[in-house]
């Protein structure tokens, strides 16, 4: 299953040149890095970086993440995962640009 993380251009850039990466300043704060599925992400999106251009959609497979990878209940009691490792490049399947159009975010589609 595919799942998926929302980085801004910096946070993208740092774990291009760094190779790995212990998430944005909230990831560090809490202890893990969060993902969304799917059918969540979307709502991270308009939740977390509502207004904000020049970010990157990273997809990740879930079953290669290893037992880092722990679904979690987040908001509203739904299951969020989360990893508690760094997030390697090597862990991404594929990067794409999130720009914002008419003050929403285009999505790709999703699997």
């Amino acid at each position: 299953m595919l799942i998926y993380k929302i980085f801004r251009a910096p946070e993208w850039a740092a774990l291009e040149e760094a190779g790995q990466t212990d998430g944005a300043p909230i990831d560090v704060t809490d202890g893990y890095i969060h993902i969304s599925t799917a059918a969540q992400v979307e709502e991270t999106a308009a939740k977390h970086f509502a207004g904000e251009d020049g970010l990157m959609l990273i997809a990740l497979e879930a079953e290669s993440l290893g037992e880092g990878l722990r679904c979690e209940p987040s908001r509203g009691g739904a299951l969020f995962p989360h990893l508690y490792r760094p997030l390697r490049l090597d862990d991404v399947l594929w990067s794409k640009p999130l720009p914002l159009v008419g003050g929403r975010h285009d999505f790709p589609e999703l699997e």
